[in-house]
């Protein structure tokens, strides 16, 4: 994946990162990192321990998110920290190589509750917010460029991990859990490529508002049929004539 090379190029580690958030302010109140040391290739090197942080919100959590989340106030107010303490501590947490991380979400959601969550936390401090933000890598993006289900749509965390042969550790919704599955579900989508070649050939071929023409002849290739500049001129003339034809 050219592009994801790119963006993590002169990062020598990432912090995999899964926030919970308010219902209806999408205030932070759960935190989950995993830090991981890369090999010159992008490869992981090293899977550092994680990070987690419940975080007291200013507004209501609300009864999907304490549902799917398994979060309610009284753990909040009895195990969680200030927006301000858990940037803090997150920043402590990858230590020396702060400067030079990349911050890889499964979405962009997670960002908006960094945001978000400025608004209800002046104290806290902004530029961590900013340095993430500016150094973020959504990997749901990258991914889906060459997997989708049938329908062309992106798939959850979980089912990208069923698809790559990732055994999803621990609970949906746990924020350490998710940003350590994140970290296997990278690991091995750079693993295993003939994986990401097959899922993309599928990509293709059901790649919707391309010209009928380029859509037959995407079609023949993906299974397995050579198709000649000769043979493209055809496919073209055909469907020119159809369109003729029919007026």
């Amino acid at each position: 994946m050219k592009r994801l090379m790119q963006l993590i190029d002169k990062h020598p580690v990432l912090v995999f990162l899964d926030f919970e958030g308010t219902q209806i302010s999408h205030e932070m109140i759960a935190l989950g990192a995993v830090l991981v040391t890369l090999k010159k290739d992008g490869h992981i090197k090293k899977i550092h321990k994680g990070y987690k942080r419940y975080v007291i919100a200013h507004e209501k959590i609300g009864s999907y998110v304490e549902k799917l989340t398994g979060i309610k106030s009284d753990l909040l107010l009895k195990e969680g920290v200030t927006y301000k303490s858990a940037l803090e501590e997150l920043k402590k947490y990858i230590g020396k190589n702060y400067k030079k991380a990349a911050f890889i979400t499964f979405g962009s959601h997670d960002i908006r509750i960094l945001h978000q969550s400025l608004h209800f936390s002046s104290d806290a401090d902004g530029e961590i917010v900013h340095f993430i933000d500016h150094n973020h890598i959504d990997f749901s993006d990258i991914l889906s460029e060459y997997v989708k289900d049938e329908k062309n749509n992106p798939l959850s965390l979980a089912n990208y991990c069923l698809k790559f042969g990732v055994e999803f550790e621990g609970t949906p919704h746990d924020p350490y859990f998710d940003a350590l599955n994140l970290a296997y579900l990278y690991e091995a989508s750079l693993s295993k490529p003939d994986i990401l070649y097959h899922e993309y050939l599928s990509v293709l071929s059901h790649m919707r508002h391309l010209p009928v023409p380029i859509q037959k002849t995407i079609s023949k290739l993906v299974n397995n049929t050579d198709v000649s500049a000769s043979d493209f001129g055809h496919i073209v003339e055909d469907y020119i004539k159809a369109g003729v034809d029919r007026k």
